[in-house]
Order: C-alpha cells, then structure tokens, then sequence
C-alpha cells in the first residue's frame, strides 16, 4: 500500500476543505451550490464531485501552456508517496542485508533474526509515529516558514538520506547487521518526517491553483506505489545480482527525487504559476472584504483572499464542535487504516506461494512483488480513482461503519493463508496461492474507496468555516490509525 500520511485519489475535489488553501472554503461553498435544486440522492449519498462551472472571466487567465503545470503537481504527488514506497518495496534487498541474522548463535542471533523477520512491522512504525509529530510542526509553522523553504528543505533532506542507502548498497555490512539496521530504521524516520512535510506543504501550494492541478497531485500520489512496485520488479527482473537491482532500484528513487526539486523550481516561472500564485501576496490589501461575499470563482485570486485572511487572521478553531460532528467517520478513517497496515506489508509481504519448492521463479522471485507490493498498490489506486464516479454509502449512512468493520475480517483470512514463518499458528486453511491474490485485491480496493469516502466526507459535515480544520482533524485520525496498527502490526507477527 502508499501508505503514507495523506491519502491519494483521483478526482476527489472536495478535498481542497482540507488542503490548507487560501481559497479552500469558497471552493467549497461553490461546490454546494452546483447541486440541482431536486436532487434524487438521499441527503447522505448526495454526490460530492460535480464538473466545475466555466467562469465568465476565464478568457482573461493565461492557460496552462502544454499542461505544464498539471504535469508538475502529477510529478511532485508521485514524489510525496515514492520514499516510503521505495522503502518498503524492497523487501528483497533488506533480506539480503539480514540474511546473516539466522547463522549467528546464542541470544545474539535470535535476535537479529527478529530484525530480518519483523523488518516491515518496525518499518511501519519508524514512519508513521514521527509523522504524526511532523504533522503538528508543520501546522505551527506553515504561517511561519514560506511554502518553498519548506518544500526544498525536505526534498533535499530526502535526496541526502536516499544517497546514503545508495552507497550503503555495495557496503558489506555483514559483520554489523544490526547496526545496519539501526541506522536504516534512522533513515525511515528522516524520510518519512521530511515526506509529511512536503506531502502537506505541497497540498498547501497547491490550493491557490484550479482543481485539476490539485486533481493532477492526488493522481500523482495514486500513481506512486504502483510505480515504485513496477521499478522493483523490473529491477529484480535485470539484474542477477541482488545488490546491483538494489542499486538501480535507489538510484532510481534519487534521480526522481531531482526531478522533483527541478520541477518545482520550473513552476513559479510559468505564467499560469506565476498568476494563481500571486493571489496569496494580495491578500493582505483585501482584508476588509467580508467572508460571505466573494466570487463564485475557482481559483479566482479575488476569491481566494477572503479565506486566507480568515485562516490568518482568527484564533484556532474550536476543536470540540469538530470532533463532535467527526467522531464516527474519525473512527471510520482510524479503523481502514488501521487493519491495512497491520496487514501490509508485515503479514502480506511474506506469504509464500505454496509451490515455492518447485524453484521457479515464480514462486520463488516474483510471488510477493507482484502479488503483494504491486498487485495492493492497483487495487488501492483503482479503489481511490471510483470515489471519483461513486460516493455511496453516504457520511450518515449506518452502512458505511459495517462496512468499515467487516474488513475485520482481513486479519484472520491472510494469517491462515501461507504466512511464513510460522512459529504458532500451525494451520494453513488458504493452501492455494490464488487465496492471498484475492484477498491483497480486495484489501487495496476497500481500502483505497472507504479510505477515500472518509477523508472527503469530513469536512462535508461541518460548518463552511470550519471545513479546513475538519480536514486536518481527519488527517490527524489516519496517522493515529496508521501509527497503532504499526505497533499492533508487530504483535500480530509474533503471534503467528
């Protein structure tokens, strides 16, 4: 799964409620006023993505010379998710790394066995926990600290730490596994701090642009795990020699991650960058303007200004009206990522094809990329992008927290799958490997459109002024899900 700290989708325009933008709020009050006067949706599976209207003032805004723009956020949202994909796609490479664990004896080789055994429960935790810790800063210091300080410094931080797992790559590490394994669990958690802050920095940025750029980076964010688990297969399809795949594997991750600051700096000197941008330095000369009286314009800087100087300008929202409004649907966000993450990749990514005897490459090579790592990002990417046609079951329906808790069930039908090692649970009911195919399939998919329901409905059910900070508040409800089922993550596999 792209597991990281934000969910990525397709065509999810309600999410600019929580973007952190300057014109987030009129955004979203036009988008209110798009529904048909008699709609025939019951009041909770009332569509939430509607086209936009054309504005009458649109002939007068530079265009978006050959989707310049659009194709940078779709980059820069591929880079927000590609670290912690990289990370834990390369499943191969890290076991590599550890293999020596089991040869050591006494105390001290079971224990660094731990280490190769568990490596994706620890991964898991090493980056979600400081990125809940992340969150907060980066709320503290977005008025404090330019959107661009911000965005360089954590892709340079990321660029610098991914160097050093380069290198490390042809390192024989062999004689200090263990303090390999500390230094890469460091590595994790810098990435993954530095990842939180660009990922919500860059969703900032992008809120003064019209929707389909914002539409352009939640694609983009889509499109990362699949395509760190394609490089990985490939990789591993190339090179005979596991470090030369890892090799090619992390220099790809750096190469994209220069992209990311190449195109980023590109940006403000396109024309149509330069004339959204340029919004937010007006907002201070409109400070007067009243919150209700705006134009109904997307991405208008006119529009956008009445919003930036509220967000500026007031005290921090009240708290208990959001979480009362939030409670169940926070609850909702906290389970689906809950279970997804004690699952994947801990139990996912090492179960075994049931042929793996056999030798063949299958079975012994491609079996947990593809049907783990690639085939769960799909599913999750495919389950994000028919949030964008279908928003059913709606934020009051009772259904939607049954089906929330069905994926309950998840849990026992991979551990009973051919999980391997076993040091517990003997039994193997799903001895077939199309088992943990339809089963990953299924996890992506109802995690990636409940996941995705979720997260919009939020700030759906909250008064306008407070849609942002209802945003925020669902955003803190994933990490925390994120963060418990990576500790719980661990405890599972060792019960196994």
């Amino acid at each position: 799964m792209s597991q990281s700290p934000l969910p990525h989708f397709s065509g999810s325009q309600p999410s600019l409620c929580q973007a952190g933008s300057a014109h987030s709020s009129g955004i979203c009050r036009r988008a209110s006023t798009m529904h048909p006067a008699t709609s025939s949706f019951p009041p909770d599976e009332e569509p939430l993505i509607e086209e936009s209207l054309v504005n009458r003032y649109s002939q007068q805004k530079p265009s978006d010379r050959l989707h310049g723009a659009y194709i940078i956020f779709f980059l820069l949202g591929i880079g927000s998710l590609l670290p912690w994909n990289f990370f834990i796609t390369a499943k191969h490479y890290w076991m590599y790394k550890l293999q020596n664990c089991s040869d050591q004896a006494g105390s001290e080789g079971q224990a660094a066995s731990d280490l190769r055994d568990f490596f994706e429960s620890y991964i898991s935790i090493a980056s979600t926990v400081p990125s809940v810790l992340c969150l907060v800063g980066n709320f503290l210091l977005v008025n404090k600290v330019p959107a661009s300080v911000r965005i360089l410094s954590s892709l340079f931080i990321m660029l610098a730490v991914f160097l050093v797992i380069t290198v490390l790559v042809k390192v024989d590490t062999s004689t200090w596994t263990t303090r390999f394994f500390a230094l890469t669990i460091g590595c994790v958690i810098v990435v993954s701090s530095a990842s939180t802050v660009f990922t919500s920095s860059i969703f900032g940025l992008s809120s003064c642009f019209p929707m389909k750029n914002l539409q352009a980076l939640i694609s983009g964010q889509a499109m990362g795990g699949t395509i760190s688990a394609i490089a990985s297969v490939i990789d591993l399809a190339a090179a005979a020699d596991v470090t030369d795949s890892a090799l090619a594997y992390f220099l790809t991750a750096d190469i994209f991650i220069v992209i990311c600051i190449m195109v980023y700096l590109l940006l403000p000197r396109l024309e149509y960058s330069r004339y959204y941008m340029s919004s937010q330095n007006k907002s201070s000369s409109l400070a007067g303007v009243p919150p209700d009286s705006s134009a109904e314009d997307e991405a208008e800087p006119g529009g956008t200004t009445n919003t930036s100087f509220l967000a500026k300008s007031t005290s921090i929202p009240p708290l208990r009206p959001i979480l009362q409004k939030t409670a169940l649907l926070g609850f909702c966000l906290f389970y689906v990522f809950f279970i997804s993450i004690i699952i994947f990749p801990s139990l996912s990514s090492n179960i075994e094809s049931v042929s793996k005897s056999s030798g063949s490459l299958w079975s012994t090579k491609y079996f947990a990329p593809l049907t783990s790592f690639l085939l769960y990002n799909f599913a999750d990417w495919c389950g994000r992008q028919i949030t964008a046609w279908i928003q059913v079951p709606g934020p009051k329906s009772k259904l939607l927290p049954v089906l929330v808790l069905l994926r309950t069930v998840f849990l026992p039908l991979f551990i009973l799958s051919n999980y391997q090692p076993r040091a517990h649970i003997r039994t193997v009911l799903f001895d077939q490997d199309i088992y943990p195919v339809v089963f990953t399939a299924l996890l992506g998919l109802s995690n990636g459109y409940l996941g995705t329901l979720v997260i919009i409905y939020g700030p759906k059910i909250v008064p306008k002024e407070l849609a942002e900070a209802a945003g925020v508040v669902m955003t803190f409800y994933l990490m925390l899900g994120l963060a418990a089922g990576s500790a719980c993550s661990i405890l599972i596999v060792h019960l196994v």
